[in-house]
This record gives structure tokens, C-alpha cells and sequence, in this order.
């Protein structure tokens, strides 16, 4: 069990290592200019592409986390296995 739980726990620090230089190459890129009210017509709006880079950094952490999420769970139910 110590080996199971041992290589979810890699699998894990894996994800968040990944997850958290996504959130700094994203914190690095420039960042729009400051919002713009919704009574202002002509002030610049978000910049689509990198709306679109948080949303897919999003996504991926989602999905590395549910990875994790679901190492941790095989990891849990192996052990129940191994006590009964």
C-alpha cells in the first residue's frame, strides 16, 4: 500500500507543479488594460486569446486534479481491499 500511496502522492505533486507554472506563464504574459466599464462603448475589451488560454489553463487543472483525484480514490479502495 505505501508504494500505491506513494505514487498517487508523486501523481498529485506532478499536477500541481504543472498547474502552478501554467498559473505563472500566465501571470507573465501582459495583462489587458485595466477593465473596461459596460457604459464605456469604446474602450478595449478583453483580449479573446487570452481569455481562451485561462479557460483551456483551467481546464487542464481540472483535469489533472480529477487524475489525481481519482489516483488518490484507487489508492483508498486498494487499502480497503488489503483490510478486509
Amino acid at each position: 500500500m505505501a508504494d500505491a500511496t506513494t505514487a498517487a502522492r508523486a501523481r498529485i505533486d506532478r499536477a500541481l507543479v504543472g498547474l502552478e507554472r501554467k498559473i505563472l506563464e500566465l501571470k507573465a504574459r501582459t495583462a489587458s488594460p485595466s477593465p473596461a466599464s459596460d457604459d464605456d462603448l469604446f474602450a478595449p475589451r478583453a483580449d479573446g486569446a487570452r481569455v481562451a488560454a485561462l479557460e483551456a489553463a483551467g481546464r487542464e487543472a481540472s483535469d489533472a486534479l480529477g487524475r489525481a483525484a481519482e489516483a488518490v480514490r484507487d489508492v483508498l479502495a486498494e487499502s480497503e481491499g488489503e483490510t478486509r
